[in-house]
Formats: structure tokens, sequence, C-alpha cells
């Protein structure tokens, strides 16, 4: 790494770091000048890169070595004072040096070059070094003088011209070109010097460097010398990145970035970005301070377009002639504020932008960007790049902008920028247009706020909804039914109630369907809202009918009717046949219905139309009730695919929290039967939004987490949560089991916790409830989870192939794997193994596809079995056990599994004297001498080995 070989570091200095070969060259050539040789070195790059400091450094190695230094800069002021650079140049002489000065300022422009005859003879007494830097700026007067003096340069003078500048003059050329190239120069990278150049007769050594920014290793040493300690690779990379390596503004944010004490590690990066951007700002500030005013008015316009629009278009918006324009694009190229790549000028550093920005004057900001949108329009330039400067002008009202801003949003929805999506509605509702156009974009902007801020589009959905006159007729119902997709249950009560006194003819039927259908959902707590009328029995209007069809199913009543009204809602096509969530009630009946395939098809329709119209809350919800359909149909995959989806739609954060626990329910839901035990845990666990408890989702997500425990074998837990999750669904008559099989998990745990009056009592409500609705889902489910808590039925395996005839005519194939579990499991038990390898094998295509699945972990665990040589058959169970009351069966269970009297006592919340009483009965009853027969016979009943653990 290179240490401080330059000048000594001082305040706001940074050495000449990677500057060893231009740094040899100019000793050699210095040397060489105390020799009687003379020479003419360049130093080029862009305006910072280190030029003038190597000049500095050369002069003062100069001095030191007893040669006569002369010295000039040329400045912006000065490009129009003639020979300006070469009256400084001279200045500090005397002698001939004084008399070449009072000739260059009587000097006319008709006669040739005056002095420089004068100069050479007195460089023959004394060798000279003349250091010009910023040659760039160079008046005409002043180079035409510097180029006859390079013309005269021969071997035995002892005269040496150093210039620098940047690699373009004011006038637009590189100045190197107006001077003599015979010799010719040798341009050399700065990392290999060039050998010296002889054009013999004259052997005068001529060098040209183009010095490039600091690499990444150069950065780093000058982070380390000024910082004090060496940076990580970020924050390195990361200062070469946004400083392009240039010394000059590297020096200034390494010093402030160090005053303010921070230390050079990728944490600080932040502050690191906004020192860059101070400094380039200030640095901008300070050339435009010397350059002309039109510079500044065109460094504007690149500011506001960027690299957008052509040279021509920004000279137009700047309003500058062509000729004028260029000479102020080569000025600020040669200033080092700007980079020419093609046609089209660019900022050179990023953060110059916001410093010109920031001091335009507002007003004449928001002109430029109306004009610089209008130019871009007729220039053909992309949809979102004049969408970007529409967002900073004032309204145009000319009639194109309002479909460039359209289009913009349908581009930015693709791209899930959701934030820039709605900025770009937000500003064409600023464009001048007709009342029922405006309403029409107020609603297309809420329903895309519905992604990234909620409560925004909420607002504007109040707003249409409360709205009057035509221009919002028909909207306000769409209004209300967005509000109802994003979940708002208690918002939609109150809209529809209100706005139902006001509403024409044609939105009466849509606003009473959306109260009813919000009604549903919500908990008893809402509050008070005007009378609205209740749904006809058999309705007309086809957003009424899916509601209607939606009440229907939930409370399990006439299966018939419910399936004709879905049937008639989604085939409507009335004015309120476009409602949304009604259809979606509708194809929510048809599931419940067992008319998957409708259904299915339905949601596939609706969601190509909610799609279409970037209605993102409502494709999260079609979203999830088609992963509900998947997951009943066995396809888990793909359940887990929708829920996906759902998400990416419309992110969980941004649901409503009376309809985000059913997402979260399902996704658990969804997870258990996948087999991912931790992730459903996971979700189980995850906090849930404040008032998420008052929906009837709340219901979904309850019974969900009972499922995780029911994994666990928290049975106590299970039986709660299940309980608790039946208890808010019958709160509000949602009593039809095809909706939730709350009751089988709560009877499963209550047969686990030895009550089986309970369990029993469970599934012989959820049977009679199964058989009222009729469908073969839930009349075959209710048999194939109740029958173990009933007893009815006869042997397991009779019951467990009833339940599966049954289920073989629904398309709930979830429930139909299960079924085929259970029967495997009772053939296998009755010691029929060819019979539970048949259903086995019929279970292969869903293993095969889901290997994973919590049924396909059963089957293994049944595999096993059936591969194990066959026991001999378990004797048959004491007919005495039959005559133990409940209560001893229940302690004796417990005894048998190991359980001592104190915690028999507490788990059946009794005495220990009581359980003691039972057992002295049940071992007089059983005719057993103990606790070790009893043991004996439990395992025998559970199925387990009598020598089992």
């Amino acid at each position: 790494m290179e240490s401080t070989y330059g000048p000594s570091l001082r305040r706001g200095a940074i050495p000449l770091l990677e500057r060893r070969p231009e740094q040899a060259v100019l000793a050699s050539v210095l040397a060489g000048l105390s020799g009687g040789r003379a020479a003419f070195v360049t130093l080029t790059g862009r305006a910072g890169h280190g030029q003038n400091a190597l000049l500095r450094w050369a002069a003062r190695l100069a001095r030191d070595s007893g040669l006569r230094v002369l010295r000039a800069r040329a400045t912006p002021a000065e490009r129009e004072l003639r020979y300006g650079v070469i009256v400084q140049l001279m200045t500090p002489a005397d002698g001939p040096a004084c008399a070449l000065l009072q000739t260059l300022m009587e000097h006319q422009p008709s006669d040739p070059p005056p002095g420089i005859d004068e100069l050479l003879r007195f460089a023959r007494d004394v060798p000279t070094v003349l250091v010009i830097e910023d040659t760039q700026w160079l008046d005409p007067a002043s180079l035409n003088w510097l180029s006859s003096l390079v013309r005269r340069l021969t071997q035995d003078l002892p005269v040496a011209v150093l210039a620098s500048g940047s690699d373009v003059s004011a006038r637009g050329e590189d100045w190197l070109t107006v001077l003599p190239q015979t010799p010719t120069p040798q341009t050399s990278p700065a990392s290999a010097p060039t050998s010296q150049t002889s054009a013999p007769p004259s052997s005068v050594t001529m060098k040209r460097f183009v010095l490039p920014g600091l690499s990444e290793r150069g950065v780093a040493a000058a982070v380390e010398l000024i910082c004090g300690a060496p940076g990580d690779q970020r924050f390195t990379a990361a200062a070469t990145d946004a400083t392009a390596g240039n010394p000059a503004v590297l020096s200034d944010v390494l010093r402030l970035f160090t005053d303010r004490g921070h230390a050079p590690v990728a944490d600080r990066l932040p502050e690191l970005h906004a020192i860059i951007a101070a400094v380039v700002g200030d640095h901008t500030t300070r050339a435009l301070n010397v350059l002309p005013g039109e510079a500044s008015t065109l460094l504007r316009a690149l500011a506001v377009c960027g690299d957008l629009l052509n040279f021509p278009l920004v000279r137009e918006l700047a309003g500058l002639r062509s000729v004028r324009g260029q000479e102020l694009r080569a000025t600020l190229r040669a200033a080092g504020l700007t980079v020419s790549v093609g046609t089209r000028e660019h900022l050179r550093f990023p953060a110059m932008r916001a410093r010109v920005l920031q001091d335009i004057p507002t007003d004449e900001r928001a002109d430029l960007y109306a004009r610089a949108a209008d130019l871009a329009h007729r220039a053909g330039a992309n949809d979102e790049d004049i969408a970007h400067l529409l967002l900073r002008s004032p309204p145009l009202g000319a009639p194109w902008v309002i479909p460039v801003l359209r289009r913009s949003f349908s581009a930015a929805q693709r791209n899930e920028d959701h934030r820039g999506a709605g900025a770009y509605l937000v500003r064409a509702l600023r464009e001048p247009q007709e009342p029922y156009e405006r309403a029409l974009l107020t609603l297309e902007l809420a329903a895309a706020e519905a992604v990234a801020v909620p409560e925004a589009g909420d607002r504007r959905l109040g707003e249409l909804a409360c709205s009057a006159g035509p221009a919002a007729a028909g909207l306000r119902v769409r209004a209300i039914d967005l509000g109802l997709a994003r979940g708002n249950y208690d918002w939609v009560r109150r809209a529809a109630a209100e706005a139902l006194p006001h509403a024409r003819y044609s939105e009466r039927d849509g606003l009473v369907s959306l109260f009813w259908l919000a009604d549903q959902a919500r908990d008893d707590t809402e509050p008070m809202v005007p009378e609205v009328p209740a749904l006809p029995d058999r309705p007309v209007s086809p957003a009424q009918a899916g509601v209607r069809a939606w009440q229907l199913a939930v409370r399990g009543d006439d299966l018939a009717t419910t399936r004709v009204l879905a049937r008639a809602a989604l085939a409507g096509d009335g004015p309120d046949g476009a409602l949304v969530v009604p259809r979606l009630a509708a194809c929510r009946a048809l599931i419940v219905t067992d008319d998957y395939e409708e259904a299915g098809a339905e949601l596939d329709a609706l969601l190509t139309v909610v799609r279409r119209g970037h209605l993102r809350a409502a494709t999260a919800r079609i979203l999830t009730l088609r992963a509900e359909l998947h997951l009943r149909s066995a396809r888990i995959d793909a359940a887990e695919a929708d829920l996906e989806a759902a998400e990416r739609a419309l992110p969980l954060a941004s649901w409503h929290p009376l309809i985000a626990p059913g997402l979260t329910g399902l996704r658990i839901s969804t997870a258990v039967e996948a087999g991912r035990y931790a992730h459903a845990r996971s979700l189980a666990a995850a906090p849930t939004p404040p008032g998420a408890e008052d929906g009837v989702a709340w219901a979904t997500l309850l019974f969900a987490r009972a499922r995780v425990a029911a994994v666990d074998e928290r049975w106590a837990e299970a039986m709660e949560l299940s309980k608790e999750s039946g208890r808010r669904l019958l709160r509000r008559q949602w009593s039809n089991p095809a909706l939730l099989c709350w009751r089988p998990l709560a009877a499963e745990a209550c047969l686990a916790l030895g009550d089986r009056e309970e369990a029993a009592k469970l599934s012989r409500e959820e049977l009679t409830l199964a058989r009222r609705w009729g469908t073969a889902g839930a009349i075959g489910m209710a048999e194939l989870w109740t029958g173990p808590m009933t007893g009815a039925g006869g042997r397991p395996v009779v019951r467990a192939r009833e339940a599966l005839r049954v289920l073989r005519d629904s398309p709930a194939q979830l429930a139909c794997v299960w079924g085929l579990v259970q029967l495997a499991a009772a053939e296998l038990e009755e010691g029929d193994r060819r019979a539970a390898a048949r259903s086995m094998a019929e279970l292969s295509a869903f293993t095969t596809a889901h290997p994973a699945s919590r049924p396909a972990e059963c089957v293994r665990r049944l595999t096993e079995r059936l591969e194990k040589p066959a026991r001999t058959p378990l004797p048959a169970l004491p007919r005495e056990w039959m005559t133990l009351s409940e209560a001893e069966q229940h302690t004796a269970t417990f005894a048998g599994r190991g359980h001592g009297n104190r915690e028999i006592a507490e788990l059946l919340s009794v005495s220990r004297r009581t359980v003691e009483l039972r057992l002295s009965n049940t071992y007089r009853k059983l005719r057993i001498t103990g606790r070790e027969e009893l043991c004996a016979l439990v395992r025998t009943m559970e199925g387990r080995p009598s020598d089992a653990p």
C-alpha cells in the first residue's frame, strides 16, 4: 500500500496516492533541465484527479533544486482577458522578464506572440520551469502564446513547460489539440509511464499523462491515512463508488467523516453517504459561483431531466441558443460537473442533483419539471420516465397526461412497487377531469393503496361511499364492496346502512347484500346502525342471492336452496352482479355444498377479473379461498402455492385485523397436513394484530392452534381451543359441520383425557348436524371421525368402510385419504393384512406426491407394522370391564397408564380417597389382585404388548 510519498499531509489535503509513475517522470525532467534539456509535460484527466497537486509538488522540487519557477493558474473569470495567464506567469520575474511583461501588455492581436525570444534568452542563463494549472480555462491569446513557445523548444534549451488541465477546454475541444504535434507526444497510462519520446533533431522530452481516479486500493490507503484506521471492505468499496475515486472529493469527505467521530466501518455507510452528498453539493456550488449564470441554468435543466433527454432537448429546456448551449456544455465539462455519453450529458456525481434541485426556487423547479415532461412526451420517452417528471410537476391539463400515469401505475403494480403505483394515481387526480372519471380514479387508487397504505385507501373508500350526486352513482356500492374485501366489517355495515336512504334504486340491492354479508362476519359488539331490510328468502338480485346462499350454508339449512341461490348469484349479470364479495360468498357456499368443481371454475374466473382491475385485497381473498378448496381436495402443494400468492398480493401486515386470523389459520392447517410441524408451531405462536379476536375468522385460528396442540398431544389445550372455536361459531349461528370440524377434534381431545361421555356427546352432535345438512362430504367426515368416540356402527373396520363409501361420493379427497388411512389401520388391527395392503396401495398416488405429509407419515408407520411378522391375536377383553362405572373406567385407565393416585386425583379433580375407593372397586369387579394386573389389562385394551413400558 502506498504511503505519504507526496506533499506533507496537512489539513484538507490528501497525499499523492497512486501517482509514483508521474512523480518519477517529473523528477527525471527536472533533473534533465539542470543539464540543459528542454521538456514539455502535460497532466490531464477529470477535474479533481490531482493534476494541480502533482504540478505543485514538481514546483517545490524544482525550487529545492535551485531552478527558477514561474507559475500561473487559469480561471473561468479570466477567459476573456488577453494574455491573462502569461501576465500571471511573468509577474514574479525580474530583469528581461519585466520588459517582457510590458511588451505583452502593449501587444496587439494582429502581431505575432511577443517576448518568447526574450524569455528563451533569459532561460539560457537560469534554467526555468513554467508551471501552468487548469489550462482548460486559458484565454485564446495565452494558448496561442504557449503553443508558440513549445514549438521553439530545443534540446539544449533549459526550459520545462509543465501544464495541467481537465480533458476538455471551455471551448469544447481538448486543449492539447492546439499544441504542436512535433515532436509527437506519446500518451501513457498512469500505471505505466511512457518512455522518453525522441524526435530528432529536437529530442525535446514530451510527455502526456491522463490521470485516472483512485482505485479501491488507493481509496483504502486514503481511508487508513486520514481516519487513522483501516476501513472494512464494504466501507472502502462504497467510498470508491460514491466518489468515483476523486481525490479532491474523497479528501473532504474523509475529513468531515473523521471529525464527526465515525469509524470507517460498514455500519456507518449512511453517515458516509450523507457526508458525500454534502461535500459534492459544496463542490458544485463553488464551481458554479465562478461560471456564467447561463451555466447554472443549463445545469438545472440537466438536474431536472437527468439523462432522459438528448442535449438539444436539454438546451431547449434551458432556453439556450444552439451555439451558446454548446459553449456552456463544454464549460460544464471543463469544470468537472458533467460528462458526455453519446448525445446525452450526465451529471458527474449523482449527489450533485439533489443540491442543484435544492437551490432552484420551488415555482421555477415545478415549471422545469412540467416542460421537461412535455419535451419527454414529444420525444417518445418511456411512460415511467415521463411519469417520474409528472410527479414533480403542476397539473398540465394535457390529454396525454392521465393515460401516461395510468400506464405507469399498471407497470408499477406488475413490478410490486405499490407505493410508486399509488403515487401515479394521486398525481393523476390533480389533473382536471370529469367528476365521474375522478371518482373512478379514486376508486382505483383506494384499491391500490390496500397494499402499502390500507388506512389511506379506507379513507378514500369512505369519501366515495358518502359522496352524493350522479358522478358517484354505482361507484358507492363498488367502494363498499372493496371495503368488504378488505374485511372492514364495521365500516361496511355503517356505510351501507347510511347510504341506503339516499341510494338510487339500482344501488339498493347491492347495499343491502353487502350490509348483511358484513353483519355475519362480525362479533356481537358492533356499533348501532340504521335499520336495514332483511334479505328475502329467495332473492332475485345476484348479489343478494350470493349472500343468502352463504347465510343458509353457515347455518346448515336447506342444501338444495343453498345450491340454487349460489348458482344464480354467479350466473347473474344485473347491476350488482359485478360485486366481488357476494360472488365470493356464493363460491364459498358451493364449496360447503360439495360442488368443488363449480366453485373452482368460478374462483378462477373471478380471479382473472380482479387481477385485471388491480384489486389486491380481493385477489388475496380469492386466493385464500381457493387454497382452502385445494386443501380439501388433497392438493396440498397447490394450497401452499395459493397461500403464498395471497400474501404476495396483500402482505399479512396489510390485512384487516378482522380477517387476518383466517389466513393464518389456513396456513397453520395446511402446514400440519403437509407435515411441516415446526412451521405450524411458529405460525400458531405468532402475535396477532389488535382487534383480531372480534371477527368470526378468529374461530379459524383457534381451531388451527388446537390442531397444533393435538399434534403435540397437549390434549387439554387442544380441547379448550377447539371448544372455544366452536363457541364463537355458534354465537353467530354457524353450526354447519362442513365449515370447520371443531367437534371431532374436541371429542378426540376429550377421549384422550378420559372423558368418554363428552367425546360421545360431541360426536353425536356432529353426526346429527352433518345428516341434517346432507352432503356426502359432511356425513362421511362425521362418520369417519365420530365412530370411534360413540362406538356406534359395529367394528372399527366396518365403520371405516362405511365412512369411506360415503366419502367416495364427495369431492373431499383429503377426507378420503384419511378414511383410507383409518381403514388400513383397522384392517391391520383385525389381522387382515392383505386388505390393509390394498388400502395402503390405494394411497400410493397421494403419498408419492406428498411424501412429507401427515397422512404419508401415518402410512409409513402402518407399512412398518405390515412388514413385521404377524403377532398372536390379542386375548379378548374381560366382560367385567363393562360393569365398571364411567368414573371407575376413567380412574382405572389412568392407573393402568402408570399415573399415581395423587396425579389421577388432580387430573379428575377428585380427592385421593375417592381415587383409592374407585380402584378398590375396580380390582373387585375385574377380579384382579392389584395395580400390576390392571396395567397389563389396560395395555392390552390399548393394543400395546403386555410387557410394554
